[in-house]
């Protein structure tokens, strides 16, 4: 009887599970210059932004062995640091660097989330595997195959995020960062297609944290560390397939049991286009601000306005925000601002602060700063409004916007012109005015944990993109290493 749940029957894995797996087993991404290309400039931000998390000690506290001691040498190196780890701890480790300062790319759509978070895995595994084979006398895997993998995570998890909103249900989006993980792990230690199938169901399987560290009144740093946490999830699972686990083939579709009834309030999962490259070539990457995305075209606003404000800030009377519906409800927050996480993610402390200081940095979010009483000052003047248009274009395929508004309003009666961004700099649209500016605050990262030849050396490797391809990835590591 179809769909009795009392049947022992076991079904035909679930679809998704099998095209996942076909498409990281089959499909060429190489084919796509573009892709490769972007992910080349997405390793170059996104281990820049693991670099910087360095000088924060609330990051470097969390990074190292699970416990004291518990190195391997000749395991997986993270960048930046002298470890040497098990993959899935190292995979933690680089995970949690890259996501610390919410400074790297994004992908907005049903569902939003990080795409680059995938690195923690990819590099950490491919290093590992890399260092095996090289001791034992077999050929280590390239960068050109960590290029592929990082274009195959970032489509696994952006075209799943298209048409289905994990955020509406409760669920965070790091259960794409697992998932994605997972599959490109497995294709990377040589799994054969049943395995790559039974590793992604397992993933699909420990279903999702709860967002509830990324919203008031519970925001906390917990959000930047569990998409290391994911990662490192992912590639202990494409491990633990590896070893000949079974798998359950309708972990997402089995009646009462299934994801889809368990999680998602029994809706089917959707998804629109079949897997290819478009995710990696239309990433966003945040190259001027470490914000929120939704709110990065609002610190751009705030910042052309700045030079009109920041003499009569007394004088101001209100400012209103308008924003798309996403930015609504998840970064218009009132009241108290207990830590960097709760502010880096409120879209009025975001506005606030380059009015203010005429730009936004990490340093901003810190305690410090925070206690300057202009800024809640101006936070209590301020209105968020969706804008509907920004709304339709911010779900359009064809624009993929992230609009932002922001006019002042003074007591005279005067105001600044309404300034409007529609696209943020790290867009597809302004990839040729973003590129040379992601590149220097790449060196600018470098340079807070390498100096001299080093720096040089790793700014050249990841300047050229067929050499690049072509390196080792223990000889990639090698550079990175303290």
């Amino acid at each position: 009887m179809a769909g009795d749940i009392r049947s022992a029957r076991r079904p035909k894995p679930d679809k998704i599970l099998v095209d996942i797996a076909d498409y990281v087993l089959d499909y060429d991404v190489t084919a796509s210059k573009e892709a490769m290309k972007t992910a080349r400039y997405c390793l170059m931000d996104t281990l820049g932004c693991g670099l910087l998390a360095l000088s924060y000690p609330a990051c470097t506290k969390l990074l190292g062995p699970t416990v004291p001691g518990a190195v391997l040498p000749g395991g997986a190196r993270v960048p930046g640091t002298a470890y040497e780890l098990d993959p899935v701890q190292a995979a933690f480790n680089i995970g949690a660097m890259i996501r610390w300062l919410d400074y790297n790319d994004t992908w907005l759509a049903a569902e939003w989330g990080h795409p680059s978070d995938n690195l923690g895995g990819i590099l950490a595994l491919a290093d590992y595997l890399s260092r095996r084979n090289v001791a034992s006398g077999r050929k280590p895997l390239t960068m050109g195959d960590v290029l592929a993998a990082m274009v195959k995570a970032h489509e696994i998890q952006g075209v799943t995020a298209l048409e289905n909103s994990f955020n509406r249900v409760g669920l965070d989006h790091v259960m794409l960062v697992r998932i994605a993980t997972t599959a490109v792990a497995a294709q990377l230690l040589g799994l054969s297609r049943e395995e790559v199938i039974n590793a992604v169901s397992h993933a699909w399987l420990d279903g999702s944290a709860l967002r509830t560290y990324r919203h008031a009144p519970n925001t906390g740093s917990r959000k930047s560390w569990a998409a290391g946490d994911a990662t490192s999830r992912g590639v202990r699972l494409a491990l633990i397939a590896a070893t000949g686990e079974m798998g359950y083939p309708s972990a997402l579709t089995a009646k009462t049991w299934g994801f889809q009834d368990v999680l998602f309030d029994g809706k089917k999962l959707k998804y629109k286009q079949p897997f290819g490259s478009y995710v990696m070539e239309n990433v966003l990457f945040k190259i001027s601000f470490p914000a929120e995305f939704h709110a990065q075209t609002a610190v751009e606003a705030a910042v052309t306005l700045h030079p009109q404000v920041v003499n009569r800030l007394e004088e101001i009377e209100r400012i209103v925000i308008q924003t798309q519906e996403a930015g609504v409800r998840i970064i218009d927050k009132t009241g108290p601002l207990d830590n960097p996480a709760d502010r880096d993610h409120c879209i009025q402390y975001m506005v606030a602060v380059p009015l203010i200081h005429g730009t936004l940095t990490a340093d901003h979010y810190e305690d410090e700063v925070a206690a300057d009483p202009r800024i809640d000052a101006l936070r209590a003047k301020m209105e968020v409004v969706e804008n509907r248009q920004f709304s339709r274009d911010y779900l359009d395929p064809d624009k993929r916007s992230i609009g932002n508004a922001v006019q002042v309003f003074f007591r005279d009666g005067s105001q600044t012109e309404n300034e409007i961004v529609e696209y943020p700099i790290g867009h597809r649209r302004r990839r040729k005015e973003g590129l040379p500016l992601l590149e220097a605050k790449f060196e600018r990262n470098l340079a807070t944990r390498f100096a001299g030849k080093q720096a040089s050396t790793i700014r050249a490797v990841l300047d050229k993109q067929k050499p690049l391809e072509k390196m080792p990835v223990n000889e990639f590591m090698d550079l990175l290493t303290l």
